[in-house]
């Protein structure tokens, strides 16, 4: 059986984004970088929301092209480009480079994909991955937690009266202060069905 592991980076003080949506406090060196392409690249698929790939879709599709995008850069470019994804999005009305579109949120349907051959699957977008963890399909979370306070922004885990309990199986320090804290889900949470955009 797969693994479905949300893996995304987070302020110290709990937000992925700050408030007009930047991320340029992220602290992402050659060390991590490399890190981020070893784990996603042997993955079997990427899941993303809607924001989260037409963000992916601006830059790394052809990334490796520029020659100024060299390393982890254009290594990652490939990666991105050449796996399966899903993009969940009720607004879209195409995607592209290997993706297929998905209107709905259906743990059965996710359940069957995770049933499946091949390597794990990751989401990073948090609207997403909130509507995973309320039914509970979420196995691993992958938390980088970079050495800033924000101050504001976007919180990672919305309010809910759903309740996951975690074990800690790995603390990773990088050179640049970024944390990764790994944990496994010890059980299903339930609540209602998430969006998608």
């Amino acid at each position: 059986m797969r693994k479905l592991i949300l893996s995304i980076s987070v302020s110290l003080d709990g937000f992925f984004e700050g408030p007009d949506h930047d991320i340029d406090w992220h602290f992402v060196d050659e060390e991590l970088h490399q890190h981020f392409n070893d784990e996603l690249g042997r993955m079997g698929a990427f899941i993303h929301g809607r924001v989260t790939y037409e963000l992916m879709a601006e830059f790394w599709p052809t990334a490796d092209a520029d020659p100024a995008n060299t390393g982890t850069v254009a290594e990652f470019a490939v990666i991105w480009r050449d796996m399966p994804k899903y993009v969940y999005s009720r607004t879209l009305d195409q995607v592209g480079w290997g993706s297929t579109l998905v209107r709905e949120v259906d743990p059965d349907a996710i359940r069957a994909l995770k049933a499946e051959p091949g390597g794990d699957l990751v989401v990073g977008g948090p609207t997403l991955a909130d509507a995973f963890r309320r039914h509970g399909l979420i196995d691993e979370y992958r938390i980088y937690v970079h050495p800033v306070l924000i101050g504001r922004g976007s919180p990672l885990f919305r309010d809910t009266d759903a309740r996951t309990n975690l074990r800690l199986v790995e603390t990773r320090p990088f050179g640049s202060g970024v944390v990764l804290l790994r944990y496994e889900a010890e059980g299903g949470s339930t609540g209602a069905e998430g969006p998608a955009s």
